[in-house]
């Protein structure tokens, strides 16, 4: 078996299915202002931090509609999309809590590492009753620079009794992936919505289907 003491888990599109609800929200949004929206463009910024997203958003449309209405179109999405969250409408993805069994019987300590609001994560565990199975959890409040920076997943790290050699992230994104390889921890994608070109493939320890492959790997 590897020698792993400590799993990061992102948690967009990894843990929960709440890729395709933000899209929906956003959609939703963009159909009621009236913006012309799509999967396409919804796809250019997964796993991209909120800010980047929105200071895009103002960049494609401001000129268009002007930086109220675009606030509007930012913040109605945004609500829709915890709204969705709150309702429980954001399923766990597959093998997630078979996983976090494993990994409780294994001992092995586990943490959340999402570039997205404390205020969600705390909602999508609760809703889920999964916030006792992670002993650490770094959100956006935590850091200053978003994937694929490393400084989250090196944050996340220091939360550890021990080195960063014993930990493995599980990430479904590009950027995460890149962030993994830049802090210098290993590394298992599972991709979401988007696959992995054979660039990021290589930069990772597996690509995995689901996280139902993950203690079969870990027991390699």
């Amino acid at each position: 078996m590897r020698d792993v003491q400590g799993i990061i888990f992102d948690m967009d599109g990894l843990m929960f299915d709440t890729e395709t609800l933000y899209y929906k929200a956003t959609q939703e949004a963009a159909d009621k202002l009236g913006f012309s929206y799509n999967f396409a463009t919804y796809e250019e910024y997964i796993g991209v931090s909120d800010e980047e997203v929105w200071q895009a958003y103002h960049e494609m449309y401001d000129p268009l509609f002007g930086l109220q209405k675009v606030n509007s179109f930012i913040n109605d999405s945004f609500e829709r999309a915890i709204e969705l969250f709150e309702a429980g409408a954001a399923e766990v993805k597959p093998g997630l809590k078979e996983l976090l069994r494993y990994l409780e019987g294994k001992k092995i300590q586990c943490c959340v590492a999402s570039s997205n609001q404390r205020r969600i994560i705390d909602i999508l565990l609760e809703k889920n009753h999964l916030s006792e199975e992670f002993s650490h959890i770094v959100s956006f409040e935590n850091v200053e620079k978003a994937k694929p920076d490393p400084e989250i997943f090196e944050t996340a790290a220091e939360r550890f009794d021990f080195p960063k050699e014993k930990l493995l992230i599980l990430e479904d994104s590009k950027n995460g992936v890149l962030a993994a390889d830049q802090a210098a921890i290993d590394v298992i994608m599972i991709p979401d919505l988007i696959a992995p070109t054979p660039a990021i493939k290589e930069k990772t320890l597996a690509v995995l289907p689901t996280l139902n492959e993950v203690s079969t790997f870990l027991e390699k």
